[in-house]
């Protein structure tokens, strides 16, 4: 069964925007971060596919400068924020490791596998 962690209040994140979180899991930690778009919101493991490094360019800023795509800072590679799809760069064609994520009564739910 997987994992149930309560990250923010639905409201906290800019929309669009983005907040990456440090949480407790299997003994030791995981990097994440929640996307929102309108009503919606996404969550991905914070790691990028080409390299392993973490995504941000500065804290929480996983967007690109127009809020459309999440962005390498690395790298420059651009994801959707739907589906986290690679759409240009040296990992164009993969995917970002999405994380199950709800939203119950306002606040922002995700879900860790075992």
């Amino acid at each position: 069964m997987p994992e149930r962690q309560v990250v923010c209040e639905f409201t906290s994140l800019a929309n669009p925007g983005s907040q990456g979180f440090t949480l407790e899991h299997n003994g030791g930690t995981i990097e994440i971060f929640v996307v929102r778009r309108g009503e919606a919101v996404y969550a991905y493991q914070n790691q990028c596919p080409h390299t392993g490094v973490n995504l941000e360019w500065l804290t929480d800023q996983f967007l690109d400068l127009s809020n459309s795509y999440i962005q390498c800072a690395t790298h420059g590679a651009l994801f959707r924020l739907e589906d986290g799809f690679c759409l240009r760069g040296p990992c164009a064609g993969e995917y970002l490791e999405s994380i199950e994520v709800k939203l119950e009564a306002g606040q922002v739910v995700i879900f860790l596998n075992e």
